[in-house]
């Protein structure tokens, strides 16, 4: 970080600014320019707040030379990150496929749907009992009741499963019940839930906000990392721009920008991203092409009577179809597909 005094700053105040940052475990080099002085810091700037330094009335300007996240930075750690969920790698070359559907409705269609993707080469099973709706008449999920109809679909496919928490206060239902805990869009800042999330031991799949930037969606990684959980995936599902022929907009480009930024697996949901069906294929394609570690894919056996994006789910055997082609895809990009 580095501090630039306005000009004519007298040494006296220049002197009292350097003694309250070092009292921050800092070490503070001191460089005397033409007409200011610079203060260069050194050390764990990661809780320092820029405002309050910024307050002081000889302060010109504060600027960070590195980024503000520490625990997620690949320059802190070169190697990729490998999450371990239930024997499934994701990451280092390993990629996942995590499939299902957008919520949890009955036994019958969860347990039929596990199945299928698993037949179809899936590793994870996903579906929401828990739903962050848009308007408060649409369906929300089953709730708890839904939990236990994951947990049997587990029971029967031997899939992990990965399902979306709301509430902070259902920290310790999904500790006990869940596999891989998902951090919805709309939640990617709530910081309260992230606090809590960073207290479990699961893994969690962390989804960039629907307008977020790079920094911030690893930013809200940084706060799970910090809580004492470094067990995060992060999943590009699109983003709002002025484009409303689709959903939301695939960034593509976030999958290198963010392997250079951080070391966290990253994977694409092809689903949310353009919200019609018979665009998941090719947007599926280009994310493996990008460099994704990973693709979550909406799957239902009766999409027209889905209870929640039935439009952008695949039919089972829609879905069997495209797993053989990301086979391929992912063998000719050096990784493993892993089952």
């Amino acid at each position: 970080m580095v501090v630039v005094m306005k000009p004519g700053t007298l040494q006296k105040d220049i002197d009292q600014l350097v003694a309250k940052l070092q009292e921050m475990d800092l070490s503070v080099g001191i460089t005397n320019g033409v007409g200011c002085t610079i203060l260069g810091l050194v050390g764990d700037t990661t809780a320092v707040d820029m405002d309050k330094i910024s307050i002081n009335p000889h302060v010109e300007r504060v600027m960070r030379v590195q980024e503000p996240y520490k625990k997620a930075n690949r320059k802190f750690h070169p190697e990729d990150t490998v999450v371990e969920v239930g024997g499934v790698p994701i990451g280092g070359g390993n990629f996942a496929v995590i499939a299902g559907p957008c919520s949890v409705e009955s036994e019958a269609q969860i347990c039929a749907v596990a199945e299928d993707v698993k037949r179809s080469g899936a590793a994870m099973l996903r579906g929401g009992a828990f739903k962050p709706r848009t308007s408060p008449y649409s369906f929300q999920g089953m709730g708890s009741a839904g939990l236990d109809l994951l947990m049997e679909a587990r029971e029967k496919t031997g899939l992990p499963i990965v399902t979306e928490i709301m509430d902070p206060r259902l920290a310790d239902l999904f500790e006990r019940e869940v596999d891989v805990v998902q951090v919805g869009a709309r939640n990617m800042q709530n910081f309260e839930l992230l606090k809590e999330v960073g207290k479990m031991s699961k893994p969690v799949l962390l989804k960039r906000g629907l307008s977020n930037t790079y920094e911030e969606w690893i930013m809200s990684a940084e706060y799970i990392m910090a809580g004492g959980n470094e067990n995060v995936i992060l999943c590009e599902r699109g983003i709002r721009t002025f484009e409303t022929y689709t959903r939301n907009t695939l960034d593509v480009s976030a999958i290198p920008a963010v392997k250079r930024m951080s070391h966290l697996p990253i994977i694409v949901d092809p689903s949310h991203s353009a919200g019609m069906y018979w665009m998941v294929e090719p947007l599926a394609m280009a994310a493996i092409a990008a460099g994704a570690d990973g693709l979550i894919i909406e799957v239902h056996n009766d999409p027209p009577h889905a209870k929640c994006d039935g439009q952008q789910s695949l039919t089972p055997e829609n879905f069997d179809r495209l797993m053989g082609k990301v086979g391929a895809l992912v063998d000719l990009m050096g990784k493993k597909l892993v089952k």
